[in-house]
């Protein structure tokens, strides 16, 4: 899945929520679930996400929404091969930009 959000250096969690297109109480979930994401909170308590937890979003989204992983079994995964996840979730973010670049070129042909 690609995200398109801006460079920042904090997200806030309804941003997030619409990049994602899911709740924003699926996020404040998979916050409290998964160990790997560790936001920030403002003196409010509202979380702040770093582009490192971006990406860990995107990976659990990817195990669970699109690979129909559980939430056991994707953290499991994260755990055990979180560097070869990494590792092939990267390559598969960038074939599917360039994948969505050859079809805009497509399209304008």
């Amino acid at each position: 899945m690609q995200v398109n959000l801006p460079e920042k250096r904090y997200y806030g969690i309804g941003e997030l929520a619409k990049a994602f297109d899911v709740n924003a109480s699926l996020i404040r979930f998979w916050d409290k679930e998964f160990d790997e994401i560790n936001p920030k909170k403002n003196a409010k308590g509202d979380r702040m996400f770093r582009p490192d937890d971006v990406k860990v979003l995107q990976m659990i989204y990817h195990l669970v929404k699109e690979r129909g992983f559980t939430l056991e079994g994707a953290k499991i995964h994260l755990k055990e091969g979180k560097k070869k996840t990494l590792d092939n979730f990267e390559i598969i973010n960038k074939l599917e930009g360039i994948k969505n670049k050859l079809l805009e070129m497509k399209k304008g042909l």
